[in-house]
């Protein structure tokens, strides 16, 4: 399995990264739109939806809520200037924020608390809108970011943000395999550790500070992108354990099979999920 998860991650990562960089800020976002409702699809089954029909009308309505946002902010008019974001977009992280609070009371009081959204289809779609919808946006947010100026400039804050993610990932799977014995949260996940976790974090650091002194940063700079990585990694956390905890609920070890060795879209976005909008408004309000 570490194999074909490690040959599958070495293909996608390359995929990833070159659209990022390369492709038209306009393809990047209908890109982005898909992998979105690839992933809405595969939250049917955390619904209960057990027929095409009412996969593919939730993964439509997500779609469209997408260009519903897409016609009313258009991608380069995300950011008024370099530094200012337009406020319905940052309302809507905002909103997502909101969400991810309200997501860590549902997993800490799990599941005493499922009660009330594990009998109702209609909640747990909604939780699904808040969950992927906002990812697009927030994708677009740091992609954009002066864009005129600079058409790289963005790409490389999602390769921070990936940084960040993907080496917290492997730290913790490493770290939890060797040295985890005390379970993060039992009754959510209960292959995650503490040790697995603080694993991450450190794993993250250290690659990010290794990155940004090797692009000669101030040390305010190295300061502040440190303590937004012990944040990203805290709350990419939260992310996989909010899918793990609909999975739980619903009966189901992976959102799909689409890549071999990680199971589903959903299974591999759902930290960015979590972290991209918190990601952007750590960049909107402080920079680096």
């Amino acid at each position: 399995m570490l194999k074909l998860r490690i040959i599958t991650a070495l293909i996608l990562a390359p995929a990833a990264i070159s659209a990022i960089f390369y492709l038209p800020l306009q393809y990047f976002a209908a890109l982005l739109v898909a992998i979105i409702g690839i992933g809405a699809w595969e939250w049917g089954p955390l619904m209960g939806f057990d027929t095409k029909k009412r996969r593919i009308g939730f993964a439509a309505t997500t779609i469209i809520l997408i260009a519903a946002i897409w016609s009313v902010i258009s991608p380069t008019e995300l950011w008024i200037t370099a530094t200012q974001l337009d406020e319905y977009a940052l309302a809507l992280l905002w909103l997502a924020v909101c969400w991810w609070i309200l997501s860590a009371f549902l997993m800490f009081s799990y599941p005493n608390a499922s009660n009330f959204w594990a009998k109702h289809r209609s909640i747990r779609g909604v939780f699904g809108w808040l969950t992927l919808v906002p990812t697009w946006l927030a994708f677009m947010v740091i992609r954009t970011n002066d864009y005129q100026t600079d058409t790289y400039h963005g790409a490389q804050l999602l390769m921070f943000l990936f940084l960040m993610v993907w080496s917290a990932d492997i730290g913790a799977y490493f770290v939890g395999k060797a040295f985890g014995k005390n379970k993060l949260m039992p009754n959510v996940s209960p292959g995650k550790t503490f040790e697995g976790f603080l694993g991450g974090v450190v794993f993250a650091c250290i690659l990010v500070a290794i990155a940004a002194y090797q692009l000669s940063w101030n040390s305010d700079q190295i300061i502040t992108i440190l303590l937004v990585t012990v944040l990203i990694t805290t709350v990419s956390v939260l992310g996989d354990l909010n899918e793990s905890m609909f999975k739980r609920q619903a009966g189901i070890k992976d959102s799909g099979s689409i890549l071999p060795g990680h199971g589903g879209i959903l299974d591999r976005i759902d930290s960015l999920t979590a972290t991209t909008p918190i990601y952007a408004l750590c960049y909107v309000f402080f920079g680096w």
